[in-house]
């Protein structure tokens, strides 16, 4: 596929300043690029490399001054991050629309239903009921259980699992390996000291716009629904437990597990490798820090990080002083023997 710098312009409600009938077929990194492709500069650290870059177009910031003479055809936008995103999602959006039909062999149930416009890879499974939307893209060695129900514009991304009885919004992304539905982790304890497994009959429900990144896991809820609410972005290697709710436009990054009936709430951010006690309520606008370990609830838009949690600048004074500790050490052992 081929644009033009006029054509990209319109798209992003740029600013043309160069050679408005430049062409472009791929993309590049800044200081990689070479002719033929599109970049962007958005960071002032790679500045530099606006004056030596071989890209044929570069996407930059309005606010940004040209020191000197530069080769490329610029676009000067208000976000050349945002811009440069939008531009991928267009241009991934006209790769999937090539992918259309049901390739073979894979197993669609004779009861599932699928819309218009849908992509099923090779050896891909649909049980029974299960009902797919418009324009959806099932890539291969997907497993749909019996009664799940996708929607529309949604990618569900190769070796991607889905029990039984979940549902999928519209708009929704999950990556290779992730599984959705599995058993959550309840077992009873016995007198005899074994444990009777705790049959686990609800499901998970992911909400619209919702991105889930590759070998994720997604426990089905004991009663009711583990819900991943509109918006929300789980990156990979995550653990949500059963019954956990995460709310509304809600960020967690790689590597955090959450334990079962914690209810996060909305706009949450979550650095990797954090991890969450059970039954606990995760306050609208809470921000918790990479490795940290939480509790007990939380308060609406708290700054929190350590094991156990605390405060984040309280944190952060406590950590600097740690390190003045030999010295003050020694400055009371000298005081001590005068």
């Amino acid at each position: 596929m081929e644009f033009t710098a006029t054509q990209i312009a319109q798209l992003i409600q740029g600013k043309i300043v160069g050679i408005e009938t430049e062409v472009v077929n791929s993309f590049g990194k800044i200081e990689e690029a070479t002719t033929g492709q599109l970049s962007f500069l958005a960071n002032l650290k790679y500045e530099d490399y606006l004056y030596t870059t071989k890209a044929s177009i570069v996407i930059i910031n309005e606010d940004m001054g040209i020191k000197k003479e530069v080769t490329p055809t610029l676009i000067i936008v208000k976000d050349a991050y945002g811009a440069f995103a939008t531009l991928l999602r267009y241009y991934e959006t006209i790769k999937q629309q090539e992918l259309v039909g049901i390739e073979q062999p894979s197993y669609i149930s004779d009861t599932a239903t699928i819309g218009t416009n849908c992509y099923v890879g090779a050896f891909a499974y649909l049980g029974k009921n299960v009902t797919v939307g418009n324009n959806t893209k099932i890539y291969p060695q997907v497993y749909l259980g019996d009664s799940v129900t996708v929607g529309d514009n949604c990618t569900l991304h190769p070796g991607v699992k889905v029990y039984h009885d979940c549902i999928i919004g519209n708009n929704v992304t999950i990556h290779s390996g992730t599984i959705l539905g599995a058993d959550g982790f309840g077992f009873a304890p016995q007198a005899d000291g074994d444990y009777k497994k705790v049959p686990q009959i609800g499901n998970v429900v992911i909400q619209d716009r919702v991105e889930i990144g590759a070998n994720t896991t997604i426990d089905r809820a004991t009663i009711g629904s583990t819900i991943i609410k509109s918006g929300a972005k789980l990156d990979n290697l995550i653990q949500i437990a059963h019954n956990v709710e995460v709310g509304n436009s809600t960020v967690i990054a790689a590597q955090v597990g959450v334990s079962g009936s914690t209810k996060i709430g909305n706009n949450v951010v979550i650095g990797g490798q954090a991890g969450l006690a059970g039954h606990i309520v995760i306050a609208d606008g809470t921000k918790i820090n990479g490795q940290s370990g939480i509790s007990k609830n939380t308060k609406p838009n708290s700054v929190l990080t350590g094991t156990p949690m605390g405060d984040y600048s309280k944190m952060m004074r406590n950590y600097a002083l740690l390190h003045q500790l030999p010295e003050l050490n020694k400055r009371v052992a000298d005081l001590e023997k005068k």
